[in-house]
């Protein structure tokens, strides 16, 4: 098969979260599959591009769309091939993707209805550079429209409405939709056919998620877990019932991380390698990170380690009221990440007051994230809510139990303890509450201090697990396969919505 993965970032040229890592490492794992892979994404300024352009592809203005330029660069025999919009009046801005220093960009509507078109053009017999797609995978709001677009090209196609490519949208969040006031759907070229509740529109505006789910041909996720979680009225944030009316086309698939990277045996960052069958260089990693962050070398104290958010959603919360009782069961502290100033300061004021049982660092370092992942005993990820989650498979890996909440991505790879086939893999959580916390670190606490020989088999249980790409990259092929045979003539009617509160726009 022919796949374009149309994505709005893609690690490491830009990343603001896990869609930027998942850009990065799923199309080549499909491509080592035996697939043909193009990689499209918009050219934002000062990205640190390498490879060799082996093509240029002008696209002249039409409709609402200013001229624009594709860029096919060849990134070497380990990366799929990259094709780059480039389009500086829309692109060529500093700060985020997505955001200035005044916020949002106010015409992200037309800066990612762009993108979405031209990927649905590249799977057209139209395609802008030469190469024509089979399957038109969009990734999050700012590709949903795709599947819109390529609605609107098959229905012009007639007799060849199949020489038009199927599409897939992934949610990677559900939270953040593309919600837009609806006098941008004239701009974007959308047709009046397609605005009413059974399309794109959502509570008197344009959804540009909604559209996706509303006329793609199937719908993936980060987790099988999540895959049910956004089906609920908690979780759904006002799609769920479009969600349940689509789920014969709704498909969980966990994520994977990058073994390579993210390996003990062979990490640069750490102080010693270790491994499953030689795990002696994790108590000199322990070791290494306690004397960096100048924390108590005591033999008696279990280290915890965190690294993440500093947001409610992510637990924080918990964990600042679990600490005191944490640091007086003989545990410590070492905690990576920024974000709500009041949860930061509340985590500093902690440390203050013990200086040798808890670090704070706010901020990110990607060697001090090795580190706390080779040297912590377990690891701390009580999110309310994680679309899959990346540290939980890193802790794993790494000899690090993590201790986690029965919820997302989080449920789907992380084994507790108590399994009574003993093949557990760390603590999760009986419930989502602070009492829940406290009661699953007690458990960890218990165990590494009265149990060794059990604690030790918990470390190897998640270091044999495979959380490489391979598994997740067949499990899309196969759901590409269901696209293409699903083949829709139109729209599903799903008037089956729920709405609690404004969502953010992007």
């Amino acid at each position: 098969m022919k796949i374009l993965f149309a994505t709005s970032e893609c690690a490491p040229l830009v990343k603001t979260g896990g869609l930027g890592d998942v850009s990065a490492a799923l199309p080549p794992a499909i491509a080592a599959l035996g697939h043909e892979v193009m990689l499209l994404m918009p050219a934002y300024a000062g990205m640190p591009l390498q490879g060799r352009i082996t093509g240029w592809h002008s696209l002249p203005a039409e409709g609402p769309w200013p001229a624009a330029q594709l860029l096919s660069v060849d990134r070497g025999e380990h990366e799929v091939p990259l094709l780059l919009l480039c389009c500086p009046q829309l692109y060529a801005r500093p700060g985020s993707p997505y955001a200035g220093a005044q916020g949002d960009h106010a015409d992200n509507a037309l800066r990612f209805g762009l993108l979405a078109h031209v990927a649905a053009r590249i799977g057209t017999p139209q395609s802008p550079c030469g190469w024509t797609a089979d399957i038109v995978h969009a990734n999050d709001w700012p590709t949903a429209l795709a599947p819109l677009y390529l609605r609107q090209f098959r229905d012009a196609a007639g007799p060849r409405a199949d020489t038009v490519a199927c599409s897939m949208v992934t949610i990677h969040n559900l939270a953040f939709q593309g919600v837009f006031p609806m006098d941008w759907a004239q701009r974007l070229g959308i047709e009046e056919q397609h605005l009413g509740i059974e399309g794109a529109e959502f509570w008197g505006q344009l959804s540009m998620l909604k559209a996706g789910l509303q006329y793609t041909d199937a719908i993936t996720t980060v987790s099988p877990t999540y895959a049910r979680e956004i089906q609920t009225h908690e979780l759904g944030f006002g799609l769920d019932g479009v969600l349940r009316a689509r789920a014969d086309r709704l498909q969980g698939i966990l994520n994977g991380i990058d073994t390579a990277l993210w390996n003990p045996l062979r990490d640069p960052l750490i102080s010693e390698p270790f491994s499953a069958d030689r795990l002696d260089g994790k108590a000199a990693c322990k070791a290494a990170l306690r004397r960096m962050l100048g924390l108590s070398q005591d033999g008696d104290c279990m280290l915890f380690g965190l690294v993440g958010r500093m947001t409610e959603q992510k637990g924080i919360d918990w964990v600042i009221g679990g600490a005191e009782r944490l640091l007086r069961h003989g545990g410590q502290l070492a905690i990576l990440g920024s974000g709500d100033p009041a949860l930061e300061g509340a985590l500093r004021a902690l440390a203050k007051r013990h200086p040798r049982h808890m670090h704070v660092t706010v901020g990110f370092d990607e060697s001090l994230a090795h580190g706390i992942e080779a040297g912590s005993d377990s690891f701390l990820m009580p999110s309310r809510f994680e679309p899959c989650g990346l540290n939980q498979m890193y802790s794993q890996a790494y000899g690090t139990p993590p201790v986690v909440t029965p919820t997302g991505g989080l449920a789907d790879s992380v084994l507790d303890a108590d399994a009574p086939a003993g093949d557990g893999t760390g603590f999760v959580l009986r419930g989502s509450s602070q009492a829940a916390f406290d009661e699953a670190v007690d458990r960890a606490l218990h165990l590494w201090k009265t149990v060794p020989d059990a604690w030790r088999r918990l470390q190897r249980n998640g270091m044999r697990r495979d959380f490489g790409w391979t598994a997740s990259a067949r499990a899309y092929v196969q759901a590409y396969g269901s696209a293409r045979n699903r083949a829709e003539t139109g729209p599903q009617t799903t008037t089956a919505l729920s709405y609690k509160e404004p969502l953010p726009a992007a």
